[in-house]
């Protein structure tokens, strides 16, 4: 398995950055990773090379590079903080459109053998959410997603398959928000739903204090069977 930065062109004639992550026989379908609020960091990188290891070519953007490039941020207070202001002041639209690119960039590359998917993290599940609307990608999962509930007017545009991740105790997506999102996508044989009892917000990321190892693995290998099922 190699690892790299590359750099994608913006629609705007910029250049943003992205971890490049390829298997370890070179070539295969494609992922793109997308990111939680303490940006590309050692976390999302091992994400990353953790689905390069079963076999994706695998991107991870730089979501907030308009803002400041490279942010690498910790889990204790300070960092928090700052990650925090990086998402309030997202710029949603040019973020799409700079998804958009990735998904482009991603599918022209020589190792690339298959379909293009998605998956986030948080803020990055929402992320995942809106690329998937924007039909740039051929399948999407979305851990913990947070606002999907207030995007909903996108679901109609939601036409490829669609794997949602929920934690039971999660304040910051309470039942209502995901009884919404599930009762907008009733009837939509793309989309699946699965529901954690037990455990809170964030349960993938083993730097934090709410990681559960049972359920991470558990998503995990439904994540992996539903790329398998759906970009492979």
């Amino acid at each position: 398995m190699s690892t790299s930065h590359i750099t994608i062109d913006s629609h705007d004639g910029q250049q943003f950055s992205a971890y490049l992550a390829l298997p370890p026989t070179g070539r295969g379908p494609a992922l793109i990773v997308l990111q939680e609020i303490w940006g590309v960091n050692a976390h999302i990188r091992a994400v990353a090379d953790q689905y390069a290891a079963a076999g994706f070519v695998v991107l991870a953007p730089d979501v907030f590079w308009r803002q400041e490039p490279g942010i690498d941020l910790k889990y204790d207070e300070a960092d928090t903080k700052k990650a925090y202001h990086f998402m309030q002041n997202l710029n949603g639209p040019n973020t799409v459109t700079d998804l958009v690119a990735t998904a482009k960039a991603l599918r022209a590359r020589p190792e690339v053998t298959g379909k293009v998917g998605v998956v986030g993290y948080c803020m990055g599940g929402r992320l995942a959410y809106r690329l998937a609307a924007s039909g740039a990608v051929d399948a999407a999962a979305c851990y913990y997603g947070g606002g999907i509930q207030n995007q909903l007017d996108a679901a109609p545009s939601v036409q490829v398959p669609i794997l949602f991740h929920y934690a039971a105790l999660d304040a910051h997506i309470p039942a209502d928000a995901v009884n919404a999102v599930k009762t907008a996508f009733a009837g939509h044989s793309n989309a699946v739903f699965h529901d954690y009892a037990g455990v809170d917000h964030g349960f993938n990321c083993w730097g934090r204090p709410m990681y559960n190892q049972r359920a991470a693995a558990l998503a995990l290998g439904r994540t992996l069977e539903w790329f398998s099922g759906n970009i492979c």
